[in-house]
């Protein structure tokens, strides 16, 4: 089991740093469905925050990937999933109850992902 911790921690980081790399790049693919999407949502700024956001999450996923700059991806990653959390999965301010289950699980997944983010910080 143990010829197997650097198999697990490589894929790991690919799975991990790769969500956030696929995500950002979608930042900038689909620039102009994301930046209605924030700003329905109330975002500051929607465009230029749609492509600063999608700039942070490429490049901190990739340092996770390569394992560089690790700490401070990561402290980018927990900063940009505690700021943009409640700002576009704000469940509690949706009326309609579809809407509200879809952002309670969006809501849930980014407080997973950077519970995880501050696990690995913490092993850093």
């Amino acid at each position: 089991m143990e010829q197997l911790i650097p198999v697990f921690e490589l894929v790991g980081r690919i799975l991990y740093g790769g969500f956030f790399v696929v995500g950002g790049m979608m930042h900038f693919m689909k620039l102009k469905d994301m930046t209605a999407y924030a700003q329905m949502k109330g975002a500051p700024m929607p465009q230029l925050s749609t492509i600063v956001t999608g700039i942070v999450i490429v490049l901190a996923g990739l340092g996770v990937i390569f394992d560089v700059y690790a700490t401070i991806s990561l402290l980018l990653i927990a900063t940009f999933l505690v700021v943009i959390t409640p700002i576009m999965h704000a469940f509690w301010k949706v009326d309609d109850p579809n809407m509200k289950m879809v952002d309670m699980q969006m809501f849930l997944k980014n407080m997973a992902l950077l519970g995880a983010a501050l696990f690995l910080l913490a092993l850093a």
